[in-house]
């Protein structure tokens, strides 16, 4: 993920429901310490998250077994993310929404490439 600078554990876990980090993220010129708290674990299936910092909200990732065109894998990541006022609030979220996508995709084609390549 090109966004993240750094990530700190905050919990004595590592893996699993209830691990805690702060991912030091940044996006242009701005920077800030996103910290996240993991809401659901299923290896091999699914990771959910919760934004408890500064910008708030939740996301999931998600892989599914392709059953047609040659099987794979199908990775899916949501977010739903609420901004301070102080970053515009809903007109913040929708610009900056634009702008993470961007930035979301280039992290999800980096991470295909890392996957397909077997790096």
């Amino acid at each position: 993920m090109e966004d993240a600078v750094a990530i700190r554990f905050t919990s004595s876990r590592r893996r699993g429901v209830g691990t805690t980090f702060d991912c030091d993220t940044r996006v242009g010129p701005l920077r800030l310490t996103d910290r996240m708290e993991i809401t659901e674990w299923r290896p091999g299936r699914a990771m959910g998250i919760r934004h408890v910092g500064v910008v708030t909200g939740e996301g999931r990732f998600v892989l599914r077994r392709r059953l047609l065109r040659g099987g794979g894998t199908r990775f899916t990541w949501e977010e739903r993310l609420v901004f301070p006022w102080w970053m515009g609030g809903p007109f913040g979220a929708v610009v900056g929404g634009q702008v993470l996508r961007l930035v979301w995709r280039r992290n999800l084609r980096n991470l295909k490439r890392r996957v397909e390549s077997g790096r």
